[in-house]
């Protein structure tokens, strides 16, 4: 543990964690025992109301003064975007605390059989009760089945579950195929398989627990807020604002959440241990490679801006392909910064590219990436393009780049074998034809032993 215990004591968050659960810890202990015990109900999806408490009830059990008090505090409008900014800063254990002091039994924690058993991790550790939901698609890995079990055991508690609806399944198979998903893209199946099974799930609630994080996805999450009033889905009350969602871990790295797990002995799902990083339904999901982005690893066949089920569509920015204008030629600056900039990365004008392809003895040869700066996983290769670059210097390669979003997007798809991004081509000197890059590894070594084999 010596390793370990030096580990956690480099992340602020993590020791100020361990030193909020032995506070936490010590003050629930004065609370007694009939708050630990305190039953939580069920989800009920598709419960209309509750059964209201008559006045000769509520007269008979008055309430003590401090409950009281507590009582009408918790109906007190609350300003969501102001508390998101007090708790900022504050540590996952200390936002997943207020989240379970707010709702008690009317809020869950969102479990996806991955890294977010944090979220329950951070539960236990306040001493509150709380409750865990989890969406089984009828599509998931043997491994996550089996995860589940171990958390129930491990945790002592029981996931609720909830499920598709099976006629809408039934019709979708049926209609199209068990693979459709891989034609004409995941919306479809994911609406029926996860996004009204979570619809239903929530409106049995008033809040929710998910783990989202910024740096999952940059191009979509990077502005999450520790809380929210929800923008997607409806809550028990129903209606617009009757449903609040939780993101503790939003500001965490995903590196932090990880030393986190470990020092805290969390059981993981052995997935991780093949490659998986971000995990969902086993046709949709593969383990990532070097110098990728934790997303790519789902829905590989389809662009950057897709990769999202819709369970958090509230959360995506819809300005995260360059909200900007953009330059005539589609490759000056706009919204997202730039990328693969160094001296040894050569920009394409549309113009120069197209000079490029028709040429039929280049003398040199060419190596380009397609790409679109807002996208994570150009950005997660940047570095490994760059010192690629830097390596091919001086070798007789040229290496380059061409944006190739917005406008310019048909035409790279048209001419350039574009299906998604980023997309690696190599121009050789003796050929006409651009070839593609083939592989999905895109470390130094990799990318370069494609240049070596066909220059």
């Amino acid at each position: 543990m010596a390793s370990a215990t030096a580990s956690i004591s480099s992340h602020p968050a993590a020791l100020r964690d361990a030193k909020a659960a032995r506070v936490i810890g010590a003050a629930r202990q004065q609370v007694g025992v009939a708050q630990r015990a305190r039953a939580v109900r069920p989800l009920r999806a598709a419960e209309s109301g509750r059964q209201p408490v008559s006045a000769s009830a509520a007269a008979a059990a008055p309430a003590a003064p401090a409950a009281a008090e507590e009582a009408a505090a918790s109906l007190a409008p609350v300003d969501y975007n102001a508390l998101a900014r007090e708790l900022e800063g504050a540590s996952p254990l200390e936002i997943m605390d207020r989240a379970l002091a707010m709702f008690g039994s009317e809020i869950a924690i969102a479990f996806s059989g991955a890294e977010d058993v944090a979220l329950i991790e951070y539960a236990k550790l306040t001493g509150r009760p709380f409750r865990v939901f989890s969406l089984d698609t009828g599509r998931l890995n043997p491994e996550t089945y089996q995860f589940f079990d171990k958390v129930e055991k491990h945790y002592g508690i029981r996931i609720e579950y909830m499920f598709p609806d099976a006629s809408e399944v039934q019709e979708l198979v049926r209609t199209k195929g068990l693979f459709s998903f891989y034609e004409d893209g995941h919306q479809e199946c994911c609406r029926v398989r996860k996004v009204r099974p979570l619809r239903r799930a929530l409106k049995g609630l008033r809040a929710w627990i998910t783990g989202q994080r910024k740096d999952q996805s940059p191009g979509t999450r990077a502005s999450i807020p520790v809380v929210q009033v929800d923008p997607s889905f409806e809550g028990l009350d129903g209606g617009a604002g009757s449903l609040i969602k939780w993101n503790p871990v939003a500001n965490v790295d995903g590196k932090d959440i990880w030393t986190f797990l470990r020092t805290m002995d969390v059981p993981v799902n052995t997935l991780h241990a093949q490659g998986y990083v971000s995990i969902g339904c086993e046709p949709c999901t593969r383990p990532v490679l070097p110098g990728q982005h934790e997303r790519e690893g789902r829905w590989w066949w389809e662009d950057a801006k897709a990769k999202e089920c819709g369970l958090h569509k509230g959360n995506i920015e819809k300005g995260g392909q360059a909200a900007a204008p953009r330059s005539a030629n589609g490759n000056g600056a706009a919204g997202a910064p730039d990328i693969f900039e160094s001296p040894a990365v050569v920009s394409l004008t549309r113009t120069g590219i197209e000079n490029l392809l028709r040429l039929e003895n280049r003398a040199e040869p060419w190596l380009v990436v397609l790409y679109a700066p807002w996208c994570p996983f150009c950005q997660a290769m940047e570095a490994s393009y760059v010192e690629l670059a830097e390596k091919l210097a001086g070798s007789g390669v040229k290496v380059a780049k061409f944006r190739a979003d917005g406008e310019q997007k048909p035409f790279a798809q048209a001419e350039l074998q574009l299906q998604s991004f980023p997309t690696v081509l190599l121009f050789p000197s003796r050929t006409a034809r651009p070839i593609k890059y083939p592989s999905e590894k895109r470390d130094v070594d990799s990318l370069l032993a494609f240049v070596n084999s066909l220059r």
